[in-house]
């Protein structure tokens, strides 16, 4: 039936294939469920139900991707919308989380109309394909950016801002070893070398005493302080008008870039033939206005997802597996805790290095096409964000071709969301 519904066949992947990907996504995104409730419950949220809610958020949102467009792509809380949700709207703005969650739930459904009516695919046509590849490019610099830093391989510096971290230490030397046990099994064509690596580092890690053994089963906490909660006439007040446009820009190209970048690297976008884009960008529109309701910030397509892709997942199989398998850690919890950094980083570093050979795309000779892609790829990691290296991108790509006397090549979206980014940096810089 699976193999039916999911066309397994038509794919060239199998129900073990999708399930070991599925695994795979699952372990290295899974640490949003632990993450999410930390930075919310600083906004005065209860940190259990946030904890439920972030994992019903993701089933819910993975299982919406799995049926509807059937792409392999997790979904869960967004990092970067979490924390503009808590440090910005809350914590300087000085609103409620109540009212925060309802200008979530107010962009969810301004981005649901703007999918619906086809203007958000209006929008990513307008995408050049230069701008296409680095995008794909860019998610993996961030990708490598997120699995230094978490690791402990980069760390700050005052003189430099970033330098190499202590390389001897068990952390980094563990995520290491699991870049090349991955990277050497996937070069042999080893089926499932990136769940393998990351198994092998988490029995290491637990045999150092880098990570301990939490247990197996634990009965789910209470849902009811955040469902249900938002606050929507409170957040139509006119201080959180700017606050809901920053939501929109946000998710509009955060998730519009992640689910280009993965799908393309799947191979289910190809020039010139059909393909699900409209239905997977209905899926993401949908989650966040769930999450919403869940009582979680908003819900979008994770850039880990790469790493079931390249574990071989390229149906909905592998999201549904996703989704199941964060419904399962509402009742397993303390086992899914005890998958440690340093064994999801080597998956994330080396997902990194493959998607970085996206550039070869890109056009080379023209300099109005490479240099906005050369931006976008590398402001991506720099900042610490996807939506700030497309804001780059498509500023750079629209004043170039108008110095260089080609305005005419501009597609009217590019020019809208170029002067939306710059709205957006002139009186919304936070």
């Amino acid at each position: 039936m699976l193999e039916e519904f999911f066309d397994l066949k038509a794919q060239g992947t199998s129900i073990r294939t999708e399930v070991i990907a599925g695994i795979t996504t699952f372990l290295t995104m899974s640490y949003i469920m632990f993450v999410n409730p930390s930075i919310l419950s600083t906004t005065g949220m209860d940190r259990n139900a946030v904890f439920v809610a972030t994992c019903l958020a993701a089933a819910l949102g993975s299982a919406i991707m799995a049926f509807l467009p059937k792409w392999p792509i997790g979904m869960a809380p967004g990092m970067g919308l979490n924390a503009f949700f808590a440090f910005t709207v809350v914590a300087g703005l000085g609103f409620s989380w109540q009212q925060a969650l309802g200008a979530v739930f107010i962009s969810g459904v301004i981005f649901l109309i703007l999918t619906l009516t086809g203007v958000r695919s209006w929008l990513i046509a307008g995408i050049p394909h230069s701008m296409r590849s680095a995008v794909a490019a860019g998610i993996g610099l961030f990708l490598g950016i997120v699995a230094l830093k978490s690791s402990g391989i980069v760390v700050a510096n005052e003189a430099t801002f970033v330098a190499l971290g202590d390389v001897t230490q068990k952390g980094p030397l563990l995520t290491i070893l699991g870049f090349f046990i991955i990277a050497a099994l996937d070069g042999l064509r080893v089926r499932g070398a990136i769940l393998i690596g990351i198994l092998v580092i988490t029995a290491l890690s637990m045999a150092l005493g880098i990570s301990g053994f939490h247990g197996v089963v634990s009965m789910p906490p209470s849902i009811a302080p955040t469902f249900l909660k938002l606050d929507i006439p409170g957040a139509l007040h006119t201080g959180l008008l700017h606050v809901i446009l920053v939501f929109v820009l946000v998710e509009v190209f955060d998730a519009t870039g992640t689910l280009i970048g993965v799908a393309k690297r799947a191979g289910l976008i190809e020039e010139g033939k059909p393909n699900r884009l409209g239905r997977a960008l209905l899926a993401d529109s949908t989650a966040i206005v769930a999450g919403s309701l869940l009582g979680t910030s908003s819900t979008t397509a994770y850039v880990e997802s790469a790493a079931g892709v390249q574990a071989g997942g390229r149906t909905g199989l592998t999201a549904l597996v996703i989704a199941v398998l964060f419904v399962a850690s509402l009742f397993f919890s303390p086992l899914a805790a005890d998958v440690p950094v340093y064994a999801t980083a080597p998956a994330l570093l080396y997902v990194a290095c493959l998607m970085a050979r996206e550039l070869v795309d890109v056009e080379w000779g023209d300099i109005t096409e490479a240099t906005p892609a050369a931006l976008t790829a590398m402001v991506m990691p720099f900042t610490y964000s996807i939506a700030n290296g497309l804001a780059f991108g498509f500023i750079s790509y629209a004043a170039l071709k108008t110095l260089t006397g080609r305005p005419a090549q501009v597609h009217p979206a590019t020019w809208l969301v170029a002067a939306l980014f710059i709205v957006r940096f002139a009186f919304f810089p936070t």
